[in-house]
């Protein structure tokens, strides 16, 4: 049977959200990646059955089976549902995780100015764990090692710095005990001195 394909305005209409909001899903579920001002499918979207089709009009784009099924942000339990910021740091920040109020903390007592859980200033909507400005440096805190669909969601985190070439410092479990000796050093690559 011939599997019938729709385009990505096509399929966002019949899902009633927004095309940008649908390559936003995409992108988190990795099937499709932005190069340049172009999407290009993965290896993940192929399986997926999505193609490429061609109109003097619009020039290459991508299509979807017509029944493919996804679940939208709408559709899932949020994150921010699923894990509630409950942890507050001694700046007032609310964090998802004892591990992250602690690199908190400690931010805050070593006066480093920063953010929780700030947007990428990229096209996808990813978010950091931690945002500091001076040196611009992104803070990821890997905590979930056991779970495969963390896991996978880190990888695609990780290629994504990588992408847009964002200066990022990832923190595990087992740095969290020794962020005293662990964060001056990755802090001072990027410019940042703590006293």
């Amino acid at each position: 049977m011939k599997v019938k394909h729709i385009s990505t305005t096509a399929l966002s209409k019949k899902l009633g959200i927004t095309a940008k909001e649908l390559f936003a899903e995409f992108t988190k579920l990795g099937w499709v990646e932005r190069k340049d001002d172009t999407w290009l499918l993965t290896d993940a979207g192929l399986e997926q059955k999505a193609t490429y089709k061609e109109s003097k009009q619009y020039g290459k784009y991508i299509v979807w089976p017509e029944n493919i099924e996804i679940k939208t942000d709408s559709e899932t339990t949020d994150f921010r549902d699923k894990f509630p910021a409950k942890h507050r740091a001694t700046d007032g920040h609310f964090t998802r995780s004892k591990a992250e109020m602690l690199i908190d903390n400690w931010l805050y007592m070593f006066e480093v100015v920063h953010a929780y859980e700030r947007k990428l200033p990229i096209e996808e909507e990813v978010y950091s764990d931690f945002y500091i400005p001076t040196g611009k440096v992104y803070i990821e805190y890997w905590g979930y090692e056991n779970d495969s669909k963390y896991l996978e969601r880190k990888k695609i985190k990780q290629n994504i710095y990588k992408k847009y070439n964002l200066n990022l410092i990832e923190l595990e479990d087992k740095d969290i005990q020794n962020l005293d000796d662990i964060l001056p050093s990755l802090l001072l690559k990027y410019g940042i001195q703590t006293y």
